[in-house]
């Protein structure tokens, strides 16, 4: 079974102003290119939607899922909860990213599922000139883990309390800690 995937696409991106998930990147949206990256190396995919739940479901590619979050104001980590919630409870780990990272190259993607398959740490998590970021790749364990939080919690202490069993891996692909949360982060570098 490969490994499930989930995107996160139910804020309010109110700092950009408008819906991240359905900004343009190419011929498509950052939904759009994520959950087709995703598609390439991962299922079941689950996009998480929440504000403009139906816009953003409609930009989901044919083969993923939008699992819509009710409760997407209290913050990501009912996201987190959601989209963990609807992988299927077999699967031995999942890998999650945000959809603010719309750039993200497949090869890294499947460098990370290559990782996390080998040797099955808690956590692979890639980096960028020694910068964490996403995709995060997480273990059964970890999962349940997150799921068991309170909706008050943060997921910090979880993914803290493992990173000296984590696996950080160190790649050349700087959409790992691309973060584009205002409108003038989409300048072009």
């Amino acid at each position: 079974m490969p490994l499930p995937g989930v995107i996160l696409a139910a804020g309010r991106s109110s700092r950009m102003g408008r819906d991240k998930a359905l900004l343009p990147v190419g011929d498509t949206t950052w939904i759009g290119r994520l959950a087709s990256v995703f598609l390439q190396a991962l299922g079941p995919v689950v996009v998480v939607v929440g504000h403009h739940a139906n816009e953003v479901a409609a930009a989901v590619p044919e083969g993923a899922t939008a699992v819509r979050n009710r409760d997407y104001d209290r913050g990501m980590l009912s996201s987190l909860q959601t989209g963990l919630g609807a992988i299927p409870a077999e699967a031995p780990g999942a890998v999650f990213t945000l959809v603010d990272h719309p750039h993200l190259r497949p090869e890294t993607l499947a460098a990370v599922v290559e990782a996390f398959e080998r040797t099955a740490p808690p956590m692979v998590i890639p980096r960028y000139r020694g910068e964490r970021g996403h995709p995060v790749a997480v273990r059964r364990d970890v999962i349940d883990e997150l799921l068991a939080l309170p909706a008050t919690a943060s997921p910090k202490p979880v993914v803290r309390a493992r990173y000296e069993e984590a696996t950080f891996l160190d790649l050349d692909d700087p959409a790992v800690t691309e973060d584009l949360d205002r409108p003038e982060d989409l300048a072009p570098r």
